[in-house]
């Protein structure tokens, strides 16, 4: 079946997502000015409401806790831009790009350098199951948990389990594992300096902080502030690739653009989420096709409304896929622990 259409070589169905990439690919282009326009409406309102919370710390710290709290949501739009510049999307000047990251990565606490290396292995292996351990959340297979001990389905239960992964992981992972260049330690000295200049600089702001503030503008306006974005960040990537219908293949039958396109989601949230997220959400076309800038996502599901509706899921749908815990190779979806016992007698 050819799944292009004769009249104007647009693909008629998104089954072969190889077709798609000569049409994404005239979205890859950023504007300057644009750019700097989207830099420019999240930092500085995300230094202001910094600012204000601090300010409010003299009046109620229920209030400065509140400002940072909502303060989150613009670190999670800055983690995005940070996102763009690691897929040398957000400038077409490269320079440019890494500068604006390596900046941004003090406040979301991820060294760029590091982060773009890890986020790359992700992109170049998400889906494949033989390629699984960095850049992704740990996802088991039906059969490989049958195998495993009493003491090893504890162990993975746990680490999957909601408190772990939204409460206790992104705390891990952003204040803890990011210090480190964890999976590089041998890949070179780049990211051992990416990963000690990112951490002598928020030293740096932190010790600032502490010397003008003292210690409650830390625990009441940075650390919630922090956290906040960072379990949303984690939040959001879960749901982009741990749904239901997503996919997963020994490496033999993987393809890349295949596992880009429909091992990703199309998170459709509110207009409101969707702005303070980046578009983050359109994560099949940004797989699909890395080089776009964030801002011009929307323009592909307008003009290709079958990719806007590929993947959907708005924000009650994705609330189910917190069940969700094991792959099945024979219907080839995730499936809950209760799914798996029903289907396989898995303890």
């Amino acid at each position: 079946m050819n799944n292009v259409s004769i009249d104007d070589q647009t693909p008629s169905t998104v089954e072969n997502a190889r077709d798609w990439i000569q049409i994404l690919a005239k979205y890859r282009n950023p504007s300057k000015v644009r750019s700097i326009f989207e830099l420019a409406v999240s930092v500085v309102p995300f230094v202001l409401l910094w600012a204000v919370a601090w300010w409010a710390l003299s009046v109620s710290y229920w209030l400065a806790l509140g400002i940072a709290a909502l303060n989150g949501a613009f670190l999670v739009r800055l983690f995005a831009i940070q996102h763009d510049c690691g897929h040398s999307a957000f400038f077409k000047n490269r320079y440019a790009n890494d500068w604006v990251g390596r900046v941004l990565g003090v406040l979301t606490l991820t060294p760029y350098d590091v982060w773009r290396r890890t986020h790359s292995v992700h992109h170049s292996s998400s889906g494949n199951l033989d390629k699984r351990g960095i850049g992704d959340v740990h996802t088991m297979t039906v059969r490989e948990f049958q195998s495993m001990s009493k003491l090893g389905q504890l162990h993975y239960r746990i680490y999957r389990h909601p408190i772990v992964l939204f409460g206790l992981g992104p705390i891990y992972l952003f204040f803890l594992q990011n210090r480190l260049p964890f999976g590089l330690m041998k890949a070179g000295q780049k990211y051992w300096t990416s990963a000690m200049c990112t951490n002598a600089a928020i030293a740096v702001m932190l010790g600032l902080a502490i010397y003008f503030g003292g210690f409650m503008p830390l625990l009441l306006v940075y650390l919630p502030t922090v956290v906040i974005a960072a379990t949303m960040g984690v939040w959001l990537f879960y749901v982009q690739h741990q749904f239901e219908e997503t996919q997963w293949d020994d490496d033999e039958d993987w393809q890349l653009h295949d596992a880009a396109l429909h091992g990703s989601s199309h998170y459709d949230l509110p207009v409101v989420l969707r702005w303070l997220t980046a578009n983050i959400g359109v994560h099949h076309v940004h797989h699909l096709y890395s080089r776009i800038p964030f801002y011009r996502l929307t323009e592909v599901l307008r003009d290709y409304p079958i990719l806007a509706e590929t993947q959907r899921m708005t924000l009650v749908q994705s609330l189910a896929c917190v069940k969700l815990q094991l792959w099945d190779e024979n219907n080839r979806k995730l499936l809950s622990y209760a799914d798996a016992r029903a289907l396989y007698g898995t303890k």
